[in-house]
């Protein structure tokens, strides 16, 4: 129970007040130079470790409308405008199926450097996909079927 009493005391505010009073009053030449030191430090490394979001209020934010499109367009720019992106995006449709069948093709020459019967595993590919089509439009989920390990070029 003493010892309660004693960490009480000396953790106690009044006497660090007191205490810090009697200390500043007695005369130093150096109390200004510490003490403007002291904030100065302090200051430094409250603003190495606050965020800078926490600092003060964020101001509100800029907001930019769209502002791609010309006011009062007319009705045939409009149209205009769809049709030349729907060339595009069948220029990128086209584009990216060409890239789609290069790439078949050149594991197809890479199976077929390998051993593997390329025809039958593409035969075997359109079954499953014709299975699952048949599947998906009967509202039924497609059975799995385990892999046999057979590669075709044995």
């Amino acid at each position: 129970m003493g010892t309660w009493s004693s960490v009480k005391q000396a953790f106690n505010a009044k006497r660090a007040i007191k205490d810090f009073a009697n200390e500043w009053q007695r005369p130093n030449p150096h109390r200004w130079g510490v003490l403007g030191v002291s904030v100065a430090l302090t200051f430094a490394v409250m603003m190495l470790f606050i965020p800078k979001t926490e600092r003060g209020v964020e101001p509100k934010p800029d907001i930019t409308y769209i502002t791609s499109w010309a006011d009062g367009r007319s009705d045939a720019e409009i149209v205009a405008s769809n049709i030349e992106n729907q060339r595009r995006k069948d220029e990128r449709a086209a584009l990216l199926e060409r890239r789609a069948e290069r790439r078949k093709e050149l594991y197809r020459e890479l199976g077929r450097a390998t051993g593997i019967d390329v025809d039958e595993v593409e035969r075997q590919i359109a079954r499953e996909e014709a299975e699952a089509r048949a599947a998906a439009e009967a509202g039924e989920t497609p059975a799995a079927t385990p892999a046999t390990g057979d590669t075709g070029g044995e």
